[in-house]
């Protein structure tokens, strides 16, 4: 049962990260029908101003005691650094020993690493972040696309929103999915998002040298077009040889997958922007079919486009759902 939560931060923690615990554990909701929450906020030392990311302090009312008999651990995120004090990692292992599920929001998955009770376990963190908390922690089992990991006893999350999915989904793991759509409806989100989804990473155009560089431009600019490996080639004046070992060099792909990442992106910008059904946005991005949108658009994005257009179009007026 989910009744006594301990925050724990240490110096330098992000308070939006801190905030996103606040909201889901910190707030009476009993008039919503909520099980209570004992709400700890947790540090090394009870009153001694912490310091924030963001210029501001903030004075904890506990100190590492207050973790003795909760039921949850929550860890925001933070700034990432060489060392964590280890009276809070010991706290930390100690609560994990007896039985406290422990929860990370973002960059607060470093601090739970340096513990060690990340290691041969299943876990995530922020996209940005994912390569060198591998470096770090290589012994954990990071999956760097997820929105947060259930791995029992322990759940990590991505960033900032996936924090929000990863509390309401423990909340609605261990008290159901009423409570779990009451706090979603007071927080204006969504009550659940699947961990499995993947985070919404912007795609960066892939680095070229110039020798291919004006026909990637032109692919771009010709998205509904057919294009040939050998047609391509030929714009290029190589060999399609030549032409196929080069592209891979210097895009780190193949032309066709190249080319299905660039429909892709361009799939999400008319998405956001438009209201074109999902049809007419097959068509101007080159894929034949909505049936073939979908199925590309979900193996680079990890959502359908509906999914997506719901989440991030600018304006949902005057959308068709094609």
């Amino acid at each position: 049962m989910l009744k006594t939560v301990a925050a724990v931060l240490v110096d330098e923690f992000a308070p939006f990260e801190f905030g996103v615990l606040c909201e889901v554990f910190g707030v009476d909701r009993t008039d919503d029908g909520v099980p209570p929450f004992e709400f700890r906020v947790c540090a090394e030392q009870a009153n001694v101003p912490l310091r924030t990311s963001l210029g501001v302090s903030l004075i904890p009312e506990y100190d590492l005691s207050a973790l003795d008999d909760a039921d949850l651990v929550a860890i925001p995120a933070c700034n990432i650094r060489a060392e964590y004090p280890e009276p809070v990692l010991e706290a930390i292992r100690n609560a994990s020993a007896r039985g406290a599920t422990v929860l990370t929001v973002c960059s607060g998955a470093f601090l739970l690493g340096a513990t060690g009770l990340l290691d041969g376990r299943l876990c995530t963190t922020h996209w940005r972040h994912a390569a060198d908390f591998a470096d770090r922690f290589p012994d954990a089992k990071l999956d760097p696309d997820v929105l947060f990991v259930d791995d029992g006893d322990i759940i990590t999350s991505a960033g900032t929103a996936a924090g929000i999915d990863a509390c309401l989904h423990l909340v609605r793991r261990e008290l159901g999915s009423g409570p779990a759509a009451a706090i979603a409806r007071r927080m204006v989100v969504p009550p659940q998002r699947d961990g499995g989804q993947r985070q919404y990473v912007e795609l960066p155009m892939p680095q070229t040298g110039d020798s291919l560089e004006p026909v990637l431009t032109w692919m771009i600019e010709h998205l509904a077009v057919e294009h040939t490996v050998a047609e391509l080639a030929k714009r290029a004046q190589m060999s399609e040889r030549t032409f196929a070992r080069r592209f891979v060099a210097e895009t780190g792909t193949t032309p066709l997958r190249w080319l299905s990442t660039q429909r892709v992106m361009h799939a999400q910008r008319l998405l956001e922007e438009t209201g074109l059904s999902i049809e007419d946005i097959a068509q101007q991005c080159g894929f034949s079919s909505a049936a073939l949108l979908r199925h590309h658009f979900n193996k680079v994005v990890g959502v359908g486009p509906k999914d997506y257009r719901r989440t991030f179009a600018a304006s949902p007026k005057g959308q068709k759902s094609g």
